[in-house]
């Protein structure tokens, strides 16, 4: 009597002891709980994966589980979701983050000066990513996002967006439209007196101009200054990017004399004002450098190679520019800079 007296707890805490002991992981390992999940089946799934170690330890840690879960009630309320294990995790880890719900977090991140057709491409790619959106025409899409009437260019936040398993693309797409939303309506409330548009949409176009011209944060203000001035003069904006957008798929990586005599909407070197949308998906530096654009009297700048702009007040001026900046490229020319790294 004695003897089942003490062994009884002794054989409790060796079983225990395996709860805690770390899990045979040589490299991060992700167990998923799927809907439905039953506590034995995901114990089971663990063995058969490997992650339980040997099939003694395995039969040890599962009695432990079994304990553990017979104590906290965990196999009535399994959290769906991925769960991340890192080496020197032990099983009790794991039991834990489901018993709190602690679900893997996956990260995506939409870059300023993308395409929404880019965008798309990145979020059918991901892993983990429901794609509601898949075979869905531009239009379909805005209008399960509420927006039915309007063209999706420029409607969503550039940002890293955070999603677990089993997130839809739809979803995501609306955290990041409502996040454009609110950071336009905010601009728009500080903007400048007297712009030369009416209303937020025109801010967003001009915008998303700002950021496909330069990735420069100290330029943004001068260069939506500089299309600004042009707009009260009446003068044409005369930028390639919209020109890049208006060609679509054609562009090939460089514009010719034919391109710019091309009529698109966006063709800015043939229409007055403002193309009919955005041409990209603007940050809110852009946003805000639309509405409360630099003081400045320049009208022209033009691209020095190093990234940066060479700005000027007068066209003899920039056609002086032209000639020192352009017209002799060397072999590392490029209008924008590289890539961070």
């Amino acid at each position: 009597m004695l003897f089942i007296v003490i062994g009884i707890p002794v054989a409790g805490f060796w079983v225990s002891s395996y709860l805690h002991k770390p899990l045979p992981l040589e490299d991060q390992a992700v167990v998923d709980v799927p809907r439905g999940a039953s506590f034995s089946g995901l114990l089971s799934g663990m063995r058969r994966d490997g992650l339980l170690g040997d099939p003694g330890e395995a039969r040890l840690r599962r009695w432990g589980a079994r304990l553990y879960s017979a104590f906290t009630g965990l196999d009535a309320r399994l959290y769906v979701g991925e769960y991340q294990l890192v080496p020197g995790d032990s099983l009790l880890t794991l039991l834990e983050k489901i018993d709190r719900g602690e679900v893997m977090q996956r990260s995506v991140t939409l870059v300023e000066g993308w395409t929404f057709r880019e965008w798309r491409a990145l979020l059918e790619g991901l892993d983990g990513l429901a794609h509601e959106t898949k075979g869905l025409e531009e239009g379909e899409i805005m209008a399960r996002l509420g927006l039915p009437e309007q063209h999706p260019e420029g409607w969503f936040a550039p940002e890293t967006y955070f999603y677990t398993r089993g997130t839809s693309d739809l979803d995501l797409l609306r955290r990041a439209l409502e996040r454009q939303q609110r950071i336009l309506d905010d601009a728009w409330l500080s903007r400048d007196e007297d712009l030369p548009y009416d209303e937020p949409y025109q801010a967003l176009i001009m915008a998303s101009i700002i950021e496909k011209e330069t990735a420069v944060p100290d330029e943004r203000g001068r260069i939506a200054g500089v299309f600004i001035n042009r707009l009260r003069r009446g003068m044409r904006l005369q930028t390639d990017p919209t020109v890049i957008y208006g060609m679509g798929e054609d562009y090939d990586g460089n514009i010719r004399r034919s391109d710019l005599r091309r009529a698109t909407p966006y063709n800015t070197y043939r229409i007055s004002g403002l193309p009919p949308t955005p041409i990209a998906m603007p940050g809110r530096d852009s946003i805000l450098a639309a509405v409360r654009p630099a003081p400045t009297e320049d009208l022209f700048f033009v691209a020095r190679g190093d990234g940066s702009h060479k700005f000027s007040k007068t066209l003899a001026e920039h056609q002086r520019a032209v000639r020192e900046y352009q017209l002799q490229r060397r072999s590392d020319y490029r209008s924008r800079p590289e890539p961070a790294k």
